[in-house]
């Protein structure tokens, strides 16, 4: 059995594809790519796959990570990649594949860039420097155990911070794996709940999912 690990794009109309419905759909790709996919054992046998984070409903990603078995030990990862992208929908594909090499737990970091659309972009990027500038960035946060304040600023790094026309281009890297997950959003709303100039987030992706000592997880 072969353990692989496969890295692939969500982009322009499959952001609109959710977490649950994306279990479904690799489902179907699955099958109609005929690979011999090794199935769970006991009472009701199902193909195994898990990705590595759940995406946000309309971010896109370059990065995304899904773990899977073959029971084929003799296929060559371009094969297995092919057969894929010839069934994937709109929007996805599969950018390689290979065996796995770190357990998911290894994840720490992923890396999102996106546009702050603004009539004010001087005022906005006022804003923002003003926010970065405090001491805290105190957001309410939904978790298991309902609603939490936290102080997001400790691990959310700043990468890129440009202007652009009729917009702001920043990149952020945020906490993510198995104990703590941010994303763009809770900046988002510690922008609005500080007051600033009115903005419309765009282009939203994640470009990165990176371990502890900054290398991109494979």
């Amino acid at each position: 059995m072969l353990r692989l690990r496969a890295v692939f794009e969500k982009k322009g109309r499959a952001k609109y594809i959710s977490h649950l419905d994306l279990n479904r759909c690799m489902l179907r790709i699955f099958r109609r790519s005929k690979l011999p996919i090794w199935y769970t054992e006991g009472f009701n046998p199902h193909p195994y796959y898990a990705f590595a984070l759940a995406l946000s409903l309309g971010f896109e990603s370059s990065c995304e990570i899904m773990d899977f078995n073959i029971t084929d030990d003799e296929m060559s990862m371009e094969e297995i990649r092919d057969r894929l992208n010839a069934v994937m929908p709109e929007g996805m594909g599969i950018v390689s594949v290979a065996p796995q090499v770190s357990k998911i737990t290894a994840i720490t970091n992923a890396d999102y860039s996106f546009e702050l659309e603004t009539a004010n972009v001087s005022g906005l990027r006022s804003d923002i420097e003003k926010l970065l500038s405090g001491e805290s960035i105190l957001i309410e946060k939904k978790t298991k155990k309902g609603i939490k304040t936290v102080d997001i600023k400790p691990d959310m790094q700043v990468l890129t911070f440009e202007d652009g026309d009729g917009f702001i281009k920043m990149s952020l890297r945020l906490p993510a794996g198995t104990q703590t997950n941010y994303n763009p959003t809770l900046f988002f709303d510690a922008l609005k709940n500080a007051g600033a100039e009115p903005f419309e987030p765009r282009n939203i992706s994640r470009t990165a999912i990176l371990c502890a000592d900054g290398t991109d997880f494979k």
